[in-house]
């Protein structure tokens, strides 16, 4: 499908579950992980999934859609926050339920406010330290693919077996002949026919189960503060505000990466509606007791392999997760999908996002030596954090938050190097 012809309903409806169903797995697996480690009853779990898709729905339509204050309007997808869950952990297991959701409600806060001046800073992001950074948020996302292909638990003896392994080969093989040799429509959608096919495969060798569906309630309304009231503490309020800035961080890479994809022209105005939508969203989420959400990376890649760079798809996309939020059954069909399915699928998203970061550094100059040190160490950093975040491991807990993130290891040496290296421009035009 050419990308400068907009969908049609239709398409854009496929389009739209295209999305949902790449960042689907990453958006529950925040509320499972900070559920199950500090024992919420099932009832709390179901609501807390659901809550959580509804409320993804109303982040990603907050950016979709620019007022004087919010909203970046490119085809951006919002998703809970992976680098959230320790710390949210360590608040609720030490200072109860209603401290993570105060933090997380005083995170969002001091994102909206300071938005303008971090959006400043984006003379500080020339192509090599943007595409360092889109490299790094791809590639460091490998490891989390091929964990998927495997089975899902590595520690697992039955990691890795023929079944598993077999799975994830037809979902790639599938995408790989569709982008390949399918024209149109088809081609924009070889992400989602190869996750059908593959959990078909799946299903008629008896790796599929409905169970979860069968269990699932029918309809559930999300709820101000259902689980519990905030609570504020200096403490938790910091490192959640830590955690934000991070996620700020990694915003900025995703939002470079989609205006490098669809030819927009980022403004610091832009940037700045883009950090306030999202800081709205970590507000809300905490008002309806759900965890704090950010720009997913995972749609980058959709975005990219579709080549379909309209908005449209993304309204669908945010109607769907709005619909699954308030229909827990539909949202359980996505979870029937196994893991080796979608780490196939996720492993050409990902590779997509790192190759896309490498082509935007295609115009950089190399042979000036302060480039090629920048790429260097703030890739090779990145990489080596995603696979040895133990490194920091006797850091203080408060600092360790912050630089076992390879994404935000990455953008502090990109930038840092960058200013400080001999040789930068004033003024840097995108």
């Amino acid at each position: 499908m050419d990308h400068t012809v907009k969908p049609n309903s239709f398409q854009s409806i496929i389009l739209g579950l295209q999305h949902v169903l790449a960042m689907y797995s990453g958006g529950i697996l925040v509320p499972l992980l900070i559920g199950a480690a500090l024992h919420f009853t099932p009832q709390q779990m179901a609501y807390l999934i659901s809550a959580d898709i509804f409320m993804t729905g109303i982040g990603t339509l907050l950016q979709l859609k620019t007022t004087r204050l919010t909203g970046i309007a490119m085809p951006v997808v919002l998703g809970s926050a992976i680098q959230s869950v320790s710390p949210l952990i360590n608040i609720g297991g030490t200072l109860g339920i209603g401290a993570m959701y105060g933090a997380t409600i005083s995170a969002g806060i001091f994102v909206f406010l300071i938005a303008g001046l971090f959006a400043k800073l984006r003379d500080f992001f020339p192509p090599v330290v943007t595409g360092s950074l889109i490299t790094v948020i791809g590639l460091s996302l490998i490891p989390v693919a091929v964990a998927k292909i495997g089975g899902g638990d590595a520690t697992a003896k039955s990691f890795g077996n023929g079944t598993a392994l077999s799975i994830a080969a037809v979902t790639i093989v599938v995408t790989i002949l569709i982008t390949i040799f399918a024209r149109g429509f088809m081609k924009s959608i070889a992400i989602l026919l190869g996750i059908i096919v593959g959990t078909i495969y799946a299903g008629v060798i008896g790796q599929v189960s409905l169970q979860t569906v069968a269990d699932a309630s029918w309809f559930h309304l999300p709820t101000p503060f259902f689980l519990g009231a905030p609570t504020f503490h200096a403490s938790a309020i910091i490192t959640m505000i830590i955690i934000a800035l991070t996620s700020m961080i990694e915003s900025t890479g995703v939002y470079f990466a989609l205006a490098d994809l669809t030819g927009t022209d980022l403004t610091e105005k832009s940037i700045a509606k883009g950090y306030r939508a999202e800081g709205l969203a970590v507000i809300l989420s905490g008002i309806f007791n759900t965890f704090p959400y950010s720009t997913f990376s995972q749609n980058v890649g959709v975005v990219r392999l579709s080549g379909v760079r309209s908005k449209r798809p993304i309204y669908y996309a945010a109607s769907i997760l709005l619909l699954i939020g308030l229909l827990p059954k539909f949202g359980a069909l996505a979870t029937i999908i196994p893991d080796p399915v979608l780490g196939g699928a996720m492993l050409i998203l990902f590779g997509t996002i790192g190759v896309q970061g490498t082509t935007i550094m295609r115009n950089v100059d190399f042979g000036l030596e302060r480039n090629l040190l920048i790429a260097a160490l703030a890739i090779g950093a990145g990489i080596g954090i995603t696979v040895y975040p133990q490194l920091f491991q006797h850091m203080p807990t408060m600092l360790k938050i912050v630089i076992q993130n390879s994404v935000v290891v990455t953008a502090v040496l990109a930038v840092g190097l960058n200013i400080i290296l001999p040789g930068r421009k004033v003024k840097i035009s995108e």
